[in-house]
């Protein structure tokens, strides 16, 4: 049979399909030509074996469904040419679950209607099957989240592409993926538990996923400085009494104990933390309101460490700031605020220049920019989000970080189950392409979900 006739045959909704002309044939010849087929006797698409069930029923599975088909001429992507005759998938799915002693069977809500085929399978098969109990379908609805795909035809296509540089690229959402981005176990477990299974299909928004992440990390994550875009800071007089500062590495729990900071007169701090009003971002528009940070004329406290105030700008030929020449105060260190000073707001971190270890930060978003990629052209690719990766290969993050790092891809197999909170930043998680001496971090989330500042605004960090 040509599944052309099949298909005219199998009748409508409302109307009961045309029973073959070959349903009532003798079984021991039936029996001869399935031996036929599975030998190769006969070419590819030339012949079905089907199952007879009733060709009036009101679901359109049971109206004696295809159960094995012919195909010669294709090579098989795991045997090659050692079958002839491949079974179809709605008659191996219960056989299979059957034999590997599955007790339920889940499936998304589109395959309820080929539960009683699963079971009609089952009920005629069960002398041949083990003794233990059937297993039984049960369908729910799709885990779909906004801000991404999970059809495997799309995730295909992102990844023939180029899209995506692979099946486990950080942004997609395949468990190779969100393993490499930094996503743990537990935190897949607490958001599958959140939004609970359902028959209704919904979407879920990303952010929820997100909120999950930090909330598990924030307990489990290990604080460190890293800063992303370095520019130089030179403090000025004698040099610092601290030569290395003690930091909690957890500031909720003690547990995690202190770690070591050295510090010196040559530091780097964010390039964003310092706004160059005589410049040219501030010739382009002025100091931004609210900006508590770092600028010619305002002083900022070094985290954990001192007041400083800018007293010289570098400037390379475009005018462009290269190095912050500052001055300290030595009774500000820790905080500390001296009778009659005004209270410092601006608090920004730091890494220690001659002790900074050279690291890779991979800023990974959303993949793509509308909640519901394709909505608008029917073309999802229309919606993939260009700022969903930023490559900052020049960033520089504190000693312990590296010892830490070095001795987990000593230990572990699994690089990416590493953690920290780069403060100021988000939560990152090691790469599994890291080394000791190169060291990749890709950002699982920032510190707050911003996503919704601006409608349609990107995250910032921090």
């Amino acid at each position: 049979s040509d599944k052309d006739p099949i298909r005219e045959m199998r009748g409508t909704l409302t109307k009961p399909g045309t029973p073959s002309p070959y349903r009532d044939t003798d079984p021991e010849a039936n029996l001869a030509l399935f031996r036929k087929m599975k030998g190769g006797e006969v070419p590819t698409g030339s012949m079905v074996l089907r199952l007879k069930i009733d060709m009036s029923s009101s679901n359109m599975n049971l109206r004696d469904p295809v159960a094995y088909r012919v195909l010669t001429d294709t090579p098989h992507q795991n045997t090659g040419v050692q079958h002839n005759i491949y079974p179809m998938y709605d008659f191996s799915h219960p056989i299979v679950d059957a034999l590997e002693r599955i007790s339920h069977s889940l499936c998304t809500l589109e395959f309820e209607g080929h539960r009683p085929l699963y079971e009609w399978v089952l009920e005629k098969l069960s002398p041949f099957l083990p003794s233990y109990p059937l297993p039984n379908q049960m369908e729910f609805s799709r885990l779909n989240l906004k801000y991404t795909v999970l059809s495997k035809r799309k995730l295909i296509q992102l990844v023939e592409s180029n899209t995506v540089t692979g099946w486990d690229d950080p942004r997609l959402p395949t468990l190779s993926g969100v393993r490499r981005r930094g996503f743990t176990p537990s935190t897949l477990h607490t958001f599958c538990s959140r939004i609970g299974v359902s028959k209704v299909d919904s979407t879920i928004d990303f952010g929820d996923l997100e909120n999950v992440a930090r909330d598990d990390m924030d307990k489990t994550a290990p604080r460190g400085f890293v800063v992303t875009s370095p520019i130089k800071v030179t403090l000025t007089g004698p040099p610092p009494s601290h030569t290395s500062i003690s930091i909690p590495t957890h500031p909720k729990d003690p547990s995690f104990g202190d770690r070591d900071v050295p510090f010196s007169s040559s530091l780097y701090i964010e390039r964003s933390d310092f706004f160059d009003v005589d410049g040219p971002e501030g010739k382009a528009g002025g100091l931004p309101p609210g900006f508590n940070r770092l600028t010619p004329t305002q002083p900022a406290r070094l985290r954990n460490a001192y007041v400083i105030t800018v007293k010289d700008v570098v400037r390379d030929a475009e005018s462009n700031p290269v190095e912050l020449i500052c001055s300290y105060d030595p009774e500000t260190f820790g905080g500390v605020t001296p009778e009659g000073q005004k209270r410092v707001k601006g608090i920004i971190h730091w890494v220690d220049a001659p002790t900074a270890t050279p690291c890779t930060i991979m800023q990974y978003d959303r993949l793509f920019k509308t909640e519901n990629p394709g909505s608008a052209t029917e073309n999802f690719l229309d919606d993939v989000n260009p700022d969903s990766i930023s490559v900052l290969p020049g960033a520089v993050c504190e000693p312990s970080i590296q010892s830490t790092c070095a001795s987990h891809l000593s230990e572990s197999k699994d690089p990416s189950s590493l953690h920290f909170q780069f403060e100021r930043q988000g939560y990152y998680a090691l790469d599994k392409d890291s080394t000791p001496s190169n060291l990749i971090f890709n950002r699982v989330v920032t510190l707050k979900d911003n996503w919704n500042v601006g409608k349609g605004g990107k995250n910032k960090e921090g």
